[in-house]
């Protein structure tokens, strides 16, 4: 795999990592900055509908409580990045004043993907941060989009 398909993310989140891991396993608290569905735990679901128009579908492969998700990703009804065909790496790291969210995203098919990705993860991590500094990220500008 070229290292260039892959989308890299970090952020500094005011919470600590069990705020954060909450929010990311959690399905009611994953509403509050992306989506729903998730069964939190080695080959459980995860399904995320990310703007109200998209589903993301994958399945856990690795959970370890508060430091770490690994999760395969894809988009229901595509033929470029179907459900599954990619991995989601977090790791939570904590910091004096917070967690460090590293994400990974790896086996994306081309550059356009891997850019298209990147902008979703940038985005969708900073309501994140949002969501768990306590503030409401609000309604989310790329409900309905599709692409």
């Amino acid at each position: 795999m070229q290292e260039t398909l892959v989308v890299r993310r970090e952020t500094h989140v005011s919470a600590p990592p069990a705020a954060v891991f909450a929010l990311l396993t959690d399905p009611e608290k994953i509403l509050r900055w992306m989506g729903t569905e998730v069964e939190p735990k080695p080959g459980g679901l995860y399904l995320v509908n990310v703007t109200g128009a998209r589903f993301a579908r994958g399945s856990f492969r690795e959970v370890v409580p508060v430091h770490r998700l690994a999760y395969s990703f894809g988009w229901d009804g595509s033929d470029v990045v179907p459900p599954g065909s990619s991995l989601v790496e977090i790791d939570l790291v904590e910091e004096a004043d917070g967690t460090l969210v590293r994400l990974t995203h790896s086996g994306l098919p081309d550059a356009e993907q891997c850019a298209g990705h990147a902008e979703g993860w940038a985005h969708y991590l900073d309501r994140l941060s949002a969501a768990a500094a306590g503030r409401d990220p609000g309604p989310d500008p790329w409900h309905g989009r599709t692409g």
